[in-house]
């Protein structure tokens, strides 16, 4: 699956970046050690890496245990001191990780828990936001099942949400739920079809969609039809998008009994389901094809990332990273590699952080998973080939 979200940092950070993740899928070697600071003040401090693997092209991958001892932690958003706000699912907690430290790893503190929220079957609390703006309007966005429907709310921390979009259908299943801000500035949320597969060929029902908002969840200016949040349509279950450096959006999409996607995300466009698990064939020309198509037993992926043109994501059944890059024109450029297969169970989200390195987090007690000890874990990843000195 195809996909790399934008996240603030420097020109030098992402350009290490990308020369690492693309060499997973290539032959050249390239490594990198604790990023430089950065105008936000020093990076944090990191406990050494804990274990490592073997990619495509011999390239490595070195893995961190940040936090451990989490319970299915879903969203993950940076905050600009270099902590991450974490969602916990089940718990309905909000968890500040880093930037401090301790003997165990990054320090985990629990910001405040939503009484509001719902959590039974796949339901809970699911993604999370930080402001573009957070420095001046300290806001913090979060997507959320009650016990009538899936909601976006936006908060500050400790304070008491303030609901800005309500009446998504939801389900013990297919809530959707990642929240992002694309590079308009513009706030983007996934829905799922809540086990009713009718709702995502209906442009009038928020369920089985891509909406496009405003801070204050009102249907963002440009939207293909005036005064709907609707971007796309056609979708079973997105759980991750993110924006290559071109401003083109790619979503991952979980498929049935057949076929899991990647999709390039366009406004006003319709990705056929339920008439379509994966490509449509013929000359279906109201449907639109995905990029990259797996079987759900080899995908399943939920979150994405974007490092330059590499697409990260996490998947969960296929219990492994898949990592593929893209051309300039926004296809795909030779086979997807596989990373780090079985080792860490369920992978649910993935997140380019500012300082060049991604961060992963396991989904290990969702109910579907076989936990350790450890479980839930955050991990930081850094991509080497064993070059010498940074690139």
């Amino acid at each position: 699956m195809n996909v790399r979200p934008r996240y603030p940092r420097t020109t030098r950070h992402r350009a290490v970046a990308v020369l690492c993740a693309a060499a997973l899928l290539g032959t050249a070697g390239c490594s990198f050690g604790p990023p430089e600071p950065d105008p936000a003040g020093q990076p944090p401090n990191l406990p050494t890496p804990s274990a490592s693997a073997s990619g495509g092209g011999g390239q490595q991958v070195a893995a961190t245990v940040l936090a451990k001892g989490l319970r299915v932690p879903w969203g993950l958003a940076f905050l600009p001191d270099g902590g991450a706000l974490v969602t916990e699912r089940d718990s309905a907690k909000i968890l500040q990780v880093g930037p401090e430290s301790d003997t165990s790893g990054l320090k985990v503190t629990t910001v405040q828990t939503l009484d509001e929220v719902d959590a039974a079957g796949e339901g809970g609390l699911l993604g999370i936001a930080v402001s573009p703006t957070y420095d001046k309007d300290r806001s913090v966005f979060v997507y959320y099942s009650t016990e009538q429907d899936n909601r976006i709310a936006r908060l500050t921390l400790g304070g008491e949400p303030t609901p800005i979009v309500t009446g998504i259908p939801r389900s013990g299943i297919h809530n959707g739920g990642r929240l992002g801000f694309g590079p308009d500035g513009f706030l983007y949320a996934s829905t799922g079809d809540a086990s009713d597969r009718g709702l995502s060929q209906d442009p009038k029902n928020l369920g089985g969609k891509i909406l496009r908002i405003t801070a204050d969840g009102n249907p963002a200016p440009g939207n293909p039809v005036k005064d709907s949040p609707v971007w796309s349509l056609g979708h079973r279950n997105v759980q991750g998008f993110a924006w290559d450096a071109d401003k083109r959006m790619y979503a991952t999409e979980f498929g049935q009994n057949t076929w899991d996607e990647i999709n390039l995300i366009q406004p006003g466009k319709n990705y056929g389901w339920p008439t379509v698990e994966g490509q449509a064939g013929g000359n279906n020309d109201r449907f639109t094809d995905p990029i990259v198509q797996w079987k759900t037993s080899d995908a399943s992926c939920s979150g994405a990332a974007m490092v330059e043109r590499v697409l990260v994501t996490a998947c969960l059944r296929g219990q492994r990273l898949w990592l593929v890059e893209l051309t300039a024109n926004g296809g795909v450029l030779g086979q997807p590699s596989a990373l780090l297969n079985g080792q860490y169970g369920r992978l649910r989200t993935v997140v380019a952080a500012p300082d060049g390195s991604v961060w992963l987090t396991t989904s290990n007690h969702d109910g579907r998973g076989n936990a350790k000890p450890e479980d839930d874990r955050i991990l930081r990843l850094v991509f080497s080939g064993g070059g010498a000195g940074r690139s």
